[in-house]
């Protein structure tokens, strides 16, 4: 494949988006173990995973243009309005990620436990069993440990127990990440993956200025701009006519293991990928497991340095990932939609984005 990293691809809503209604689960794993970017990972003369810039000229692209709408905007506003899980566009080559760019993407299950005293609706239920397909990314360009960078993990969650289910269903997102700005993580057990992270942003540094564009695009796209609602979760396969309960906060934590591969260069990638397999073998060797803990108690404080200070956290399940790959399909074909915010995560009644939007489009 002759891969073009500038191109940016049909960044906006298309046909293919407005045609979506749902996928299958094997479908899109399939979609993902192609064109990876390895025969066998971590085999010798293997060359290392591509790393793509997270540049301000990307950000900006389409901004001065008379007749051509700003990319980024775009972009943006297709990550609420389309639904699609895999966006090929018409030449096959799929977009270009602004943001988050370089990923690896994982299989798992997502387990509640029977015993979680739970009071949430949906797959927050106890008991609750599904297939999870997720992305691990960085926000900008730096992949290796002990610089500053942003982690992040979204996912798909499938209400499905069955790999090769051949039902087409419309799975449910989340979306966490650590502190906006970034942190020098060593391991990616030291980072608090949450729907609802702080935000430092004098540690992006050099990159400061894609950050303030992109505070300014979200907050034209949508009402809050630093955390993801999780109702997405809990209305998949509600009981009907039962009232939604979301939890407001969720984060994501994993176990620290020994450091085996003492690389100071080490791309997390790569890590995520040493969690699981072993060099130059293809098959699956260890279990990576995410523990998933939620809490309905928290504040804010703070305006250019903002903190959320949650506490009560639960522990009431875990994503168990038994695959991973790193692929052209997974960086610039697989999508993750964003959950439009609500006044009342409960009610789909209450979203505010159209309203903001069509305001916004009167201005401009």
């Amino acid at each position: 494949m002759n891969i073009n990293p500038t191109r940016l691809g049909p960044e906006g809503l298309t046909i293919e988006d407005r045609r979506y209604d749902g996928s299958r689960l094997a479908d899109v794993r399939a979609a993902l173990f192609q064109n990876r970017y390895y025969l066998v990972w971590g085999e010798n003369g293997a060359t290392p995973l591509p790393v793509y810039g997270v540049r301000l000229r990307y950000a900006l692209a389409g901004l001065l243009r008379r007749y051509r709408r700003w990319q980024f905007q775009a972009a943006s506003d297709r990550s609420i309005d389309s639904r699609a899980d895999l966006r090929w566009g018409d030449d096959g080559l799929g977009f270009r990620r602004i943001l988050h760019a370089n990923g690896v993407c994982l299989i798992g299950t997502w387990s509640i436990d029977d015993s979680s005293g739970s009071h949430y609706s949906g797959y927050f239920r106890p008991g609750s069993r599904g297939l999870v397909i997720a992305r691990y990314s960085v926000c900008c360009t730096e992949t290796r440990r002990n610089r500053y960078r942003s982690l992040s993990m979204v996912g798909k969650l499938y209400p499905t127990k069955d790999p090769n289910d051949p039902a087409v269903y419309r799975p449910a997102s989340f979306i966490t990440q650590e502190d906006l700005g970034g942190s020098r993580s060593h391991q990616i057990s030291d980072v608090e993956l949450r729907n609802a992270p702080d935000v430092t942003p004098w540690r992006r540094g050099s990159a400061l200025g894609v950050f303030l564009v992109t505070a300014l695009v979200l907050r034209r796209t949508d009402v809050n701009t630093t955390i993801r609602q999780l109702y997405e979760i809990a209305e998949l396969q509600a009981t009907p006519g039962t009232p939604t309960a979301t939890p407001t906060f969720m984060r994501l934590l994993t176990d620290p293991v020994p450091d085996s591969d003492r690389d100071p260069d080490l791309d997390f990638r790569d890590e995520i990928l040493g969690r699981i397999y072993d060099r130059g073998d293809p098959t699956p060797r260890r279990m990576l497991t995410f523990h998933i803990e939620v809490s309905d108690t928290g504040s804010q404080h703070g305006l250019l340095r903002p903190r959320r200070d949650i506490t009560g956290w639960r522990r009431i399940g875990r994503i168990e990932f038994t695959e991973a790959v790193a692929s052209y399909n997974g960086d610039f074909v697989l999508h993750y939609p964003h959950p439009a915010w609500r006044d009342d995560p409960n009610d789909p009644s209450t979203v505010l984005r159209n309203r903001r939007r069509k305001a916004r489009e009167r201005r401009w």
